[in-house]
């Protein structure tokens, strides 16, 4: 912990700046936050820089999210979504699973105004449809706490990637 500790601010942001899909503002709240006493400090308080900032910077992290298994977007993907997504085997759709994963993703966003949000990580692309569908079904006040839930969920899983270096 003490290494991280002693990071200097912009390599501090480099780290943490992708736990939150394209949120470096948070990475650098945290920093301000230091020392941490352990890994789970550090964890702890920058899941609450999320939980506590106000409706609107919680709605861009929720939207700063990419869509599920959209082939024609794969370049412009984070290195930690391309590697979660790969590893739950969406960039191996079938077309008729891209085509239904493309049309619930406009369908979900056309709905919610926001995509689709899930902690893929341990999940098949047949688990991640199925799931998929099922929220599609939910009012927009219970997938936005749902959403809240699974990017809180990806980040404690990418910080828990990070650990293991530090």
């Amino acid at each position: 912990m003490r290494k991280i500790n002693q990071i200097e601010k912009s390599k501090f942001i480099t780290i943490f700046n992708n736990i939150f899909e394209n949120s470096s503002w948070i990475a650098e709240e945290l920093y301000y936050l230091k020392p941490f006493e352990n890994f789970d400090d550090l964890k702890s308080k920058m899941l609450s820089v999320f939980e506590n900032t106000n409706y609107e910077n919680q709605l861009k992290v929720i939207k700063n999210h990419p869509d599920l298994a959209n082939k024609t977007k794969i370049s412009n993907l984070s290195k930690e979504s391309l590697n979660e997504q790969k590893k739950s085997q969406l960039d191996q759709c079938t077309d008729e699973e891209y085509k239904e994963f493309h049309h619930l993703n406009d369908k979900y966003k056309e709905k919610f105004g926001f995509p689709f949000i899930l902690a893929v990580s341990g999940k098949s692309k047949i688990e991640i449809l199925d799931i998929f569908r099922s929220r599609y079904l939910s009012d927009l006040n219970d997938e936005l706490n749902q959403a809240k839930k699974q990017v809180l969920k990806i980040a404690e899983l990418r910080l828990n990637e990070i650990k293991e270096n530090y």
